[in-house]
């Protein structure tokens, strides 16, 4: 049957008018063509395009991110014409039922931002034109394109704020519902990007002398809140910096929180030297100086302070509130006292960003430059030692105390410095004191004025407060002999008289100054030391050629000497006696005492801890040797970094810097976390 009706259609088809044939046979070539060009086929694509493709945005690529095209796509708009024109796309976008309104509130955050990133890169916005040789006409248009520009990019960044913030607080579901979408975590980032951008934009726009606790954008009213940030409620600020535009290229990573808010360096103004003499004055007693208002000018509060700012409407009752009341308030906290933030009722963890402050303080005093001119008497500021608080002082925090070694400074504690404000737990326990003194003095000398500016900052700490006891003293190099003398009781006098080769110099025995300096008497805020490769017994190094040549050059600080010299005619004593000791006894340079060989070794080396202090050691070694006897960080041995009675005594394979390495680190941070364990605030 099937083959008879076959052949029947055959037939058909054989005897069928030639028109209607060309027509059934267009027809299906049409049909044939259709089929064999296929509109959507499937191939295999590398899988870092496909994140790209999900998480890239207008902040790390030249347009738009592919949630916002696809908006633009569904509505036949163009992203260029969208991003020259913003408002007006967004418009024409609300107005369409279909399009949801987290679609239309996120495609607007990044539209917007788009767009004030666009003003940003403009030469309108250049500051560079504004300093160009033209014509005074022509400099007065260009400041004001330069001012139009920034009100615009202004305009623009309000925006992208307020629908950033209607998407994450306002829609239909919640930020706990789209916790795991890329898009919001876009949007966050929209939302803190444009925050730093407006701060930085209006100080460019106004150039205020301080930062005001006001930000006027267009009808829109910033009111700077500081209730999270007591410390900053009456103070002046000179500077608020996004750490977004901050890049540092000494610190080799940077400690931040992920969250919430946009991480920023607020740079209080420098404080005024106001001890009333020239700058060069060296003070040769301390303990007794009258300071004006009591204060030691060298004890130097933090003046670059970790910030987050965050942004809310002052009412948010409807995203029409949202999108067009002018109030907002920005509300800047203090990230060491506050993990987490409050926003639209529910709690989130608040961003931060704690190496920044830290690397600008370092950049703006270059502070390794000034180690070397200090050795070589070229940096009369830096004769007295100075102590720096790295972060707002915290009653509740205990201290760490950093001393550097010959010829260094506080960037010798980078690394150690940037892991603690890393690590949660000790970041959360701790505060670092930095002290910067003048390596060209001799040690007892230096020893002597770090003890005193030491109980100087500690007499100001409350004695019920956590920071009052229980303090660890960290020293490197030359840096740990002092530390190990600042924990130490002893009396030296008479073993110091008996070096003397003057035997008429018994009679200043008994003077304030002599007897300050060789009468040791230990820090009791401190209950625990570290000292790291510390030539406690010297070195032999300090008698090669080439740093006994070095040693000739470095001189004591004339201010010191002139310092001695005036104190010792005011009670009519001669000083010509006093001077044959400089450089043939107990009165030498710093890198003179750190020679096996001298009378301040001889002096010092057998001065232990006090009893019921933890001590404990880390030692280089830069051979690959086991034996006692010959390891050597080629600038200290074993036999004069060992100290009986360590707790811990810990030798890495390195050079003298030891302390920057990463095993001595994590040796630094074990013993500060068991520091805390032991003292029960901690338990790992």
């Amino acid at each position: 049957m099937m083959k008879k009706n076959s052949n029947k259609y055959l037939m058909q088809m054989i005897f069928m008018p030639n028109s209607l044939y060309k027509i059934l046979f267009a027809a299906l070539l049409s049909s044939s063509l259709l089929t064999g060009c296929q509109i959507v086929s499937v191939k295999n694509q590398a899988i870092n395009v496909t994140i790209t493709n999900e998480r890239e945005s207008i902040l790390t690529r030249n347009k738009l991110s592919e949630a916002s095209l696809n908006v633009l796509s569904m509505t036949g708009r163009e992203a260029k014409i969208c991003a020259d024109k913003p408002e007006q796309c967004i418009q024409e976008i609300q107005q369409i039922p279909q399009i949801q309104d987290e679609q239309i509130l996120s495609t607007a955050s990044e539209v917007f931002l788009a767009k004030a990133l666009a003003y940003e890169k403009s030469s309108d916005c250049k500051v560079s034109i504004l300093t160009s040789h033209k014509s005074e006409e022509k400099q007065k248009l260009q400041q004001t394109a330069y001012e139009k520009c920034l009100d615009q990019q202004l305009y623009m960044l309000d925006k992208s704020i307020r629908y950033s913030y209607a998407y994450m607080f306002k829609t239909k579901r919640g930020p706990q519902d789209r916790i795991f979408d890329n898009r919001q975590v876009q949007i966050r980032d929209f939302y803190n990007l444009a925050i730093a951008k407006l701060v930085s934009a209006y100080a460019l726009r106004y150039k205020p002398t301080e930062v005001e606790h006001q930000i006027k954008v267009g009808k829109s009213i910033y009111n700077i809140n500081f209730d999270h940030y007591p410390q900053l409620k009456e103070q002046k600020i000179e500077q608020m910096l996004s750490s977004y535009n901050l890049n540092f290229s000494g610190l080799r990573s940077i400690n931040r929180r992920d969250g919430f808010g946009s991480e920023f360096v607020v740079v209080l103004p420098q404080v005024k030297n106001d001890i009333g003499e020239a700058k060069s004055k060296y003070i040769i007693d301390p303990i007794n100086f009258s300071y004006k208002n009591g204060i030691n000018p060298n004890i130097h509060q933090a003046r670059y302070l970790a910030a987050t700012l965050t942004v809310e409407p002052k009412s948010a009752s409807s995203i029409e509130d949202i999108l067009n009341n002018p109030e907002f308030e920005l509300k800047a906290f203090d990230p060491y006292k506050y993990d987490n933030v409050v926003m639209a009722g529910k709690t989130y963890p608040l961003a931060a960003n704690f190496s920044t402050p830290y690397g600008l303080w370092l950049a703006q005093n270059n502070l390794g430059k000034a180690a070397y001119l200090t050795l070589i008497d070229r940096d009369d500021h830096l004769t007295m030692p100075h102590l720096y608080m790295l972060e707002p002082y915290n009653p509740n925090k205990k201290v760490i105390v950093l001393v550097h070694g010959l010829a260094s400074s506080p960037e010798a504690w980078i690394r150690l410095t940037n892991d603690i404000m890393g690590d949660p737990v000790l970041r959360e326990h701790f505060q670092v004191w930095q002290v910067f003194y003048s390596t060209n003095m001799p040690i007892i000398e230096s020893r002597f004025q770090i003890y005193a500016l030491l109980n100087q900052t500690f007499s100001q700490v409350d004695p019920k407060a956590a920071a009052k006891k229980d303090a660890v003293l960290v020293g490197h190099s030359m840096g740990g002999i002092i530390a190990r003398l600042l924990v130490s009781d002893a009396n030296l006098t008479q073993k110091a008289l008996s070096m003397m080769s003057n035997r008429q110099l018994n009679k200043y025995k008994n003077i304030p100054i002599v007897s300050q300096r060789l009468i040791l008497k230990d820090i009791p805020n401190f209950n625990r030391a570290i000292f790291l490769a510390s030539p406690h017994k010297g070195t032999e190094f300090a008698d090669r050629w080439f740093t006994k040549a070095a040693r000739k050059v470095i001189r004591l600080p004339g201010a010191f000497l002139s310092a001695i010299g005036d104190t010792l005619q005011s009670q009519d004593l001669d000083f010509k006696d006093l001077l044959k000791q400089i450089d043939h006894g107990l009165i030498q340079n710093g890198p003179s005492d750190l020679s096996y060989q001298s009378k301040f070794m001889e002096l010092t080396k057998d001065v232990s801890p006090r009893k019921g202090l933890a001590f404990h050691s880390i030692i280089g070694n830069a051979t690959k040797s086991d034996d006692l006897n010959l390891i050597t960080d080629d600038v200290v041995p074993y036999k004069s970094a060992h100290l009986d009675g360590a707790v811990s005594e810990k030798i890495i394979n390195g050079g003298h810097s030891i302390q920057e390495t990463p095993e001595a680190v994590l040796e630094l941070r074990r013993i500060l976390r068991l520091h805390l364990t032991q003292l029960g605030v901690y338990k790992p």
